[in-house]
């Protein structure tokens, strides 16, 4: 009898289910994003850490490997070998998150998909708008699941502002802005730090260090909300800064579906700002604001009614579908971890449904997939071509 994840009498209303086990997990790059990921992944009691390929050289890899306690079997010098291996075993893994710079996205992704094994990718998804569009067309023909790391949707409010917006409750969207401020670039030597070379080096990082970075949070954030797609933007890039290889600044004019004109700002010298993500959809009838330094709660405003806020926690405001990402109650804080736990509850969740052949609401999950991770550098590359023709529109 084939093994089955998913209760047989499913009820796509009620909270997520209990797996019958924790799915295997693999591990590719040992960078600080993927400890991030993992304490994210264990804690949705869904994963366990299985195998990974940490790093190229084989002592390292196997001493990286014995900090994660893995099997030094497990322990990988490259992800060829590791989907290739994890692929032949009875308990090979399940899934594979990617935490890798830039440059390796698209052959780890492309090696892992066709061994058969489900992938969560870090952003941004590729360097190139024709390796994003290979990978759409791989996780169309292998029928796998493909999850990309845009974990700032995955808050529970960010959920309920989405719910929100497409019952119609601020009318029709006329105005969308979306900023991602930092500070942590404002020394002038930060450059030399080792975990910061690689995302001003264009061979690794890509055309865009910020844009491709936090930018394109923003640009999800504010399609995931409002439903709309981004169309159209303007860009300027900027060095504000030491002198950098790559634009540590990004000021931009956005379009979106029905002409709906909008705002996108990205920075990391905004010294006074760390995690200054902040979302304002307006429509002809009210609004929503969000800020991630505050991300428990959500600003929702009628005009002409008294603001509201809605906060993070069980009932007052919360729909069940952000109710079901939700841990603690209300007044006890949740946090960017519990994003990421909530990104991979939700590619458990599809993992087990595609190996069990389940086919789920379309409204069930709502993780970021390869297609938005594609959208992703579709945005990177318009922007790119904006900046280089001197701030024209271009067409997404």
């Amino acid at each position: 009898m084939a093994e089955r994840f998913l209760p047989e009498n499913l009820n796509f209303d009620d909270t997520f289910p209990r797996l019958s086990r924790r799915l295997r997990l693999g591990v590719v790059g040992g960078g600080r994003i993927s400890v991030t990921q993992a304490t994210a992944a264990r804690m949705t009691d869904r994963w366990e850490v299985a195998a990974g390929a940490l790093s190229s050289v084989g002592s390292r890899s196997k001493a990286r490997g014995a900090e994660w306690f893995l099997p030094s079997d497990r322990c990988y010098t490259s992800f060829e070998a590791m989907a290739q291996a994890e692929a032949a075993r009875p308990d090979g893994v399940d899934a594979v998150m990617i935490t890798t710079p830039n440059h390796v996205h698209f052959e780890a992704a492309k090696a892992f998909l066709e061994a058969g094994i489900d992938v969560l990718c870090d952003k941004p998804l590729t360097n190139e708008v024709a390796e994003a569009q290979g990978l759409e067309e791989i996780t169309k023909r292998t029928g796998q699941v493909f999850a990309v790391g845009y974990a700032m949707s995955c808050f529970p409010v960010i959920r309920q502002a989405k719910q929100i917006v497409a019952d119609g409750a601020i009318g029709k969207i006329n105005q969308i802005h979306v900023e991602f401020m930092q500070d942590w670039m404002t020394p002038e030597d930060v450059a030399d730090a080792p975990h910061v070379k690689w995302r001003l080096d264009p061979k690794i990082s890509g055309p865009t260090s910020c844009v491709g970075d936090i930018g394109t949070h923003a640009a999800h954030l504010a399609s995931f909300v409002s439903g709309l797609p981004l169309t159209d933007l303007r860009a300027e890039f900027h060095v504000c800064g030491a002198p950098k290889p790559l634009e540590d600044t990004a000021f931009m004019f956005t379009r979106y579906e029905n002409e709906v004109p909008g705002t996108l700002m990205a920075t990391r010298l905004a010294p006074g700002n760390r995690g200054g993500l902040r979302l304002r959809v307006f429509g002809n009838e009210g609004g929503l604001e969000w800020n991630l330094e505050n991300s428990e709660q959500l600003k929702f405003n009628r005009f002409g009614e008294p603001d509201r806020i809605i906060s993070r926690g069980h009932g007052h405001g919360m729909g069940p579908g952000a109710e079901r990402l939700i841990r603690t109650a209300r007044g006890f804080p949740e946090g960017i971890i519990e994003a990421w736990a909530n990104l991979y509850t939700e590619f458990a969740m599809a993992v087990a449904a595609r190996r069990d052949g389940v086919t789920v609401p379309a409204d069930w999950l709502t993780f970021p997939s390869v297609n938005q991770g594609a959208d992703g550098v579709r945005f990177i590359d318009a922007s790119v071509r904006s900046h280089q023709s001197g701030g024209d529109w271009v067409t997404l």
